[in-house]
């Protein structure tokens, strides 16, 4: 058993992978691992000869067509929606797919400068010999587009905005300037970039309109379905238990059903069947938050709780998930456990356990 925490997507799925590629038959663009379709494959599950093919995302196979689709144009790829909605993880199961590579990321921040996407400088070298190949210190986005892979932005829109138009170059003519060597990286094919950004965060910086030409955006929604919703967090907590070696009591699914039925009605401002409108806390309590709740609450079951996944376990999770803004998400928890939760006889427990904590 490997002692890394987390391998990347093209070592986890290195059998899956394989398969593909060994069954591919369709054409692929020049510098892809698989073909668009085989791509699609590994992203929503199917069959490679003997080899069952997991799916990576559940959701509507329009967007991930169209999301494939542009990345072997010449236009980049956007991944847009709220906190939660997966845009990360099929950033890297795009890049694992189509470059076999999806270790080369950027994370934008507020404090990303220039030297941090395009290049940087051994500074020991450059002041000893000056500016020079062997001083230059390369990005994964310079390295992206020497090997012809594809480089992630993650949260794009968090980055300064003359940050982001630092982009605009490498993005029209496919090439970076290096004017202290008087030189230029040319991107060889099948480079190409992928960026995620959100337009819920406190720290978002609007892209520029130049910059928003030159991607292609494919917006990521939250599940619409119920049922698709548990599948998703079922599966996910699933894998992260086995790959933390927590232990998966038999009423995960049930626990999941419910806890997403909390979320679901906090998140639309009104219970499932639409009688009863509710207050919306500042949070998203998106898929990606049930998903941690279900393994935090999974965790203190296992090392706390005798093994029992419970309300009890999950309360905690559930409250630092809802209570965003101490003040004002208190006031929008009380009222939905008064309003609703303590009526529900099937939820005496989630409303015992999250009023003692509220």
């Amino acid at each position: 058993m490997s002692d890394i925490q987390r391998q990347p997507a093209e070592v986890t799925y290195a059998d899956e992978i394989a398969a593909l590629k060994a069954v591919d038959t369709k054409p692929k663009p020049e510098g892809w691992v698989l073909s668009p379709q085989a791509v699609i494959t590994y992203l929503m599950g199917g069959q490679a000869g003997d080899t069952e093919i997991s799916a990576k995302y559940v959701g509507n196979r329009r967007l991930i067509e169209t999301a494939v689709a542009t990345l072997a144009t010449d236009r980049a790829l956007l991944l847009l929606g709220v906190p939660g909605t997966a845009k990360s993880w099929v950033s890297e199961h795009l890049a694992a797919a189509v470059s076999g590579n999806s270790t080369l990321v950027i994370q934008c921040t507020a404090g990303t400068d220039e030297n941090q996407v395009r290049y940087g400088w051994n500074y020991a070298q450059l002041l000893a010999k000056g500016p020079s190949r062997d001083a230059l210190v390369p990005t994964p986005l310079y390295r992206a587009m020497e090997t012809g892979k594809l480089c992630r932005l993650e949260e794009l829109t968090r980055m300064g905005s003359d940050v982001q138009d630092t982009l605009i170059t490498v993005l029209s003519e496919k090439m970076l300037p290096i004017p202290e060597l008087n030189e230029a990286v040319y991107a060889t094919r099948g480079f190409n970039l992928i960026a995620t950004a959100n337009d819920r965060d406190k720290g978002v910086n609007d892209l520029s309109a130049a910059l928003k030409r030159r991607f292609n955006v494919v917006v990521l929604p939250l599940p619409d379905d119920m049922d698709e919703e548990i599948a998703i967090v079922s599966k996910r907590v699933g894998e992260m238990a086995r790959s933390l070696d927590l232990p998966a009591p038999k009423n995960v699914t049930e626990e999941v059903k419910r806890l997403l039925a909390i979320f679901r009605e906090l998140r639309a401002g009104e219970t499932l069947d639409g009688k009863t409108t509710l207050k919306k806390p500042s949070g998203t309590l998106s898929t990606a938050e049930a998903i941690a709740v279900t393994v935090g609450g999974l965790s203190h079951a296992a090392f706390f709780g005798g093994g029992d996944l419970t309300a009890g376990s999950l309360a905690p999770n559930v409250l630092g998930a809802v209570l965003k803004d101490p003040v004002q998400d208190k006031v929008v928890l009380e009222e939905y456990l008064e309003t609703v939760l303590k009526k529900r006889r099937d939820y005496a427990d989630y409303y015992q356990a999250l009023t003692e904590l509220v």
